[in-house]
């Protein structure tokens, strides 16, 4: 049974979701398909991820009531700006098939043109009031970018979805979340995205998680999964492989102790695998989010 957080703002959302980043359209029905059959209730994508229909078709091939499945969303850099945001809104709805959404966060804190990232979250938090949103969030926001977005708007982000796994903890942007009553995310929950030691196939073969798995009769990505729900925070995991899907969900019945937590997160290297948040701007990384 999947864990339920509650947000700042009483919405309860399932501590583990389903994540579709960088998965093809062609095989995103099948992954989110495979992913609710096992279990999962709570579906992650992006507009900037062009799986958003097929999450939706996904969704409604599983036959399952539309309350039953948290679907969370991110609003592209070049959708930003209070207009722009509300009608990014219609876009990814209009593409999920649903009326209204779970969690809609900003994908990235755009810190060159600020202006418009307030702008952005000004018309998230109208989408709050209106009822259109569940709740509402950031992702990738640093703490820098966190108090300056506090200082200009009314509503706390539920949510702040980053980069944290054992080898890139990033501890003081979950102490600045935690200060906020914000919760933290995990996109990359066991170093998918990561550049170094291997990448993903580096973290998975590190002894230390290795030595913790074969204690618990685990794998090293469960172990890694579980790392992150006994520490409070979110985790999306992604795959495309029904073996994997299915082994990721299967982290509620068992338990790390106290030293093999703290054994992961000796593993902190504080080296960023994906992008700095703040390269992400319009002229390096310029996508056009289409109308359907």
């Amino acid at each position: 049974m999947n864990h339920a957080l509650e947000l700042d703002n009483g919405v309860t959302m399932p501590a583990l979701g389903f994540g579709v980043f960088q998965t093809p359209p062609d095989e995103t029905v099948t992954a989110v398909e495979t992913a609710l059959r096992t279990g999962y209730r709570h579906i992650d994508t992006a507009a900037a991820y062009l799986n958003e229909r097929e999450v939706g078709e996904a969704i409604r091939r599983s036959g399952l009531p539309r309350d039953e499945v948290f679907i969370e969303t991110k609003v592209w850099i070049s959708d930003y700006g209070y207009d722009e945001t509300l009608h990014a809104f219609g876009k990814s709805t209009g593409k999920l098939g649903v009326g209204t959404l779970d969690l809609l966060i900003l994908h990235q804190p755009m810190p060159v043109y600020f202006d418009r990232t307030i702008a952005a979250y000004r018309a998230l938090e109208t989408l709050l009031v209106n009822g259109n949103v569940r709740a509402i969030g950031v992702s990738n926001f640093m703490p820098d970018h966190l108090e300056t977005l506090l200082d200009a708007t009314t509503i706390v982000p539920a949510v702040n979805q980053v980069e944290p796994h054992p080898y890139f903890a990033q501890p003081e942007v979950q102490a600045a979340d935690a200060a906020h009553g914000i919760l933290t995310q995990a996109w990359s929950p066991i170093g998918g995205i990561t550049f170094y030691r291997g990448g993903a196939a580096g973290m998975l073969a590190d002894p230390v998680i290795g030595g913790i798995a074969a204690e618990h009769g685990r794998s090293p990505a469960q172990v890694m999964l579980r790392w992150h729900l006994q520490q409070g925070r979110s985790a999306i995991p992604k795959s495309v492989r029904p073996e994997r899907i299915v082994e990721n969900f299967d982290v509620f019945d068992f338990e790390l102790t106290p030293a093999e937590l703290e054994a992961i997160d000796g593993l902190d290297t504080g080296e960023r695998g994906g992008p700095d948040p703040a390269s992400i701007t319009p002229e390096t990384f310029a996508r056009t989010i289409p109308e359907a």
